[in-house]
């Protein structure tokens, strides 16, 4: 019963939320660089309470409990920076593969995404319209790119749900709940990123669509692995709640902020992370 309130939950939030981001890039016009630089730092902000309201709380309280005599806080700190330094190297090989598959960076392109379509990719067919072939290779490159990163940000709400004592009264209220939240509203982008070089290389947008969501199922399989073995023991507990800090503190501050900062330069980017705290703070404390 609890594996499978996880794996609906998480099909929710990778497949579905990176589902709905490719049938926004399919659909939707991308002008709306405001909207999506709040809600990128509104979602940074929650999941920012979380891990450190939360996620990173829970080792202290068990430590401090004497569940885990012989070990040190130092334990915690290696499992964060093993945890971000991963989804790091992940992130650095899809900007990688993605610059390399349709060239865009030059005096013209800049390289850091100040502009929504330069962070879903929908510049790449306004310059190289006579390219549909390598748009839609781009396109895969990024599907895969995006399955391959979904895997640790699935364990990240499976190894929240294994701080639970009872899963199933606490599906809806705890910590896991509101990262596979938060990770569905930051996988729109990611989605838009997927379809819409896939639809500019000739894919049909129902199929691209399609496609995308596929790409959100990696979520499932990494929140299966991290409820498996935040239940092995104690130290393993530690060792994954410490794991998914790391990699939601990467995408809080490798991704999310900087966007959302570079897509609209004004004060209220850093309001929205400030409310998005107090909200986080308060999901967690209720």
């Amino acid at each position: 019963m609890d594996y499978l309130a996880i794996i609906v939950i998480t099909l929710i939030s990778g497949v579905v939320g990176t589902g709905l981001g490719g049938v926004i890039g399919a659909v939707l016009k991308r002008d709306s660089n405001k909207i999506v630089s709040l809600l990128l730092s509104f979602a940074a902000g929650i999941m920012l309470a979380v891990v450190c309201f939360d996620l990173m709380n829970e080792p202290i309280q068990m430590m401090n409990e004497g569940r885990m005599p012989n070990y040190t806080p130092f334990i915690v700190v290696a499992a964060v920076a093993a945890g971000y330094g991963i989804v790091y190297l992940l992130n650095y090989f899809i900007d990688k593969r993605t610059n390399r598959e349709v060239a865009h960076i030059d005096a013209n392109h800049p390289s850091t995404a100040d502009d929504l379509d330069e962070l879903i990719h929908a510049d790449h067919f306004k310059k190289h319209e006579e390219s549909n072939s390598k748009l839609f290779v781009a396109g895969l490159v990024m599907m895969s790119a995006i399955a391959l990163h979904n895997l640790p940000e699935g364990m990240v709400i499976g190894a929240s749900y294994a701080a639970e004592e009872n899963l199933v009264k606490t599906l809806f209220t705890s910590s896991g709940f509101i990262m596979s939240i938060v990770i569905g509203l930051h996988n729109i982008p990611e989605g838009m990123a997927v379809s819409v070089p896939l639809i500019s290389g000739g894919m049909g947008k129902a199929k691209a669509s399609f496609l995308t969501a596929l790409s959100g199922f990696p979520t499932v399989i990494g929140a299966l692995i991290g409820y498996a073995l935040g239940g092995i023991n104690d130290i393993m507990l530690v060792l994954s709640l410490g794991f998914a800090s790391g990699a939601m503190l990467y995408v809080v501050f490798g991704e999310l902020l900087p966007e959302s900062i570079l897509m609209w330069k004004s004060k209220l980017p850093a309001l929205s992370l400030f409310v998005g705290v107090l909200a986080g703070f308060l999901l967690v404390l209720f």
